[in-house]
């Protein structure tokens, strides 16, 4: 069992007979009253954000995901292809199943697919990828005062602001969680 006081960012669990992870929390206290827990949460099977307010007793069937590796192949309109890098099964999802994160696939990366009983609820890609920067407009010399950042455009069209002396053709890490620039990839 896991109570709401136990929320963190990725946890999993069982509410009502649907999976749900944990997209972001927060522990709310109240003057005079009991405090409570707000958290947005992801229904890991229809993919829908919800924001709910729990009790910090609330109980829930903890849930243990199945991961499995998956090798992204290739784009057919909105269909997603992946294959499973052990058994070399192929999966197939659309763009509403990736979500936010689609942004940051690129072809030959490795992704790890959710399972529950069987039943596939959705892919993750790693919380940190390196991309290649396609676009970058010069940085504007004497424009440093404070931390400055530009747009750039990245090998998969998704856009980062970074620091001023990134160039074209680099490699940049990326958070895609937030989509913020994290460091230049060594």
């Amino acid at each position: 069992m896991v109570s709401a006081n136990d929320f963190r960012q990725g946890v999993t669990f069982k509410m009502e007979g649907v999976v749900y992870e944990v997209v972001s929390f927060q522990h709310v206290q109240r003057p005079r009253l009991a405090p409570l827990v707000r958290a947005k949460i992801k229904n890991l099977k229809a993919g829908g954000v919800v924001e709910r307010t729990f009790s910090p007793d609330d109980k829930f069937e903890d849930v243990q995901l199945e991961q499995r590796n998956l090798q992204f192949s290739y784009i057919d309109g909105d269909v997603y292809h992946f294959m499973d890098t052990e058994s070399y099964d192929q999966y197939e999802f659309s763009k509403e199943q990736i979500g936010e994160q689609i942004k940051f696939l690129k072809e030959e990366m490795i992704i790890n697919m959710l399972m529950f009983e069987g039943v596939v609820l959705g892919v993750k890609i790693p919380f940190k990828v390196d991309l290649r920067v396609v676009e970058a407009p010069p940085g504007i010399k004497g424009d440093s005062g404070g931390s400055v950042t530009k747009p750039v455009v990245l090998e998969t069209g998704a856009i980062v602001n970074v620091p001023l002396f990134i160039k074209e053709g680099e490699m940049i890490k990326v958070d895609t969680r937030t989509g913020e620039y994290i460091e230049r990839s060594k």
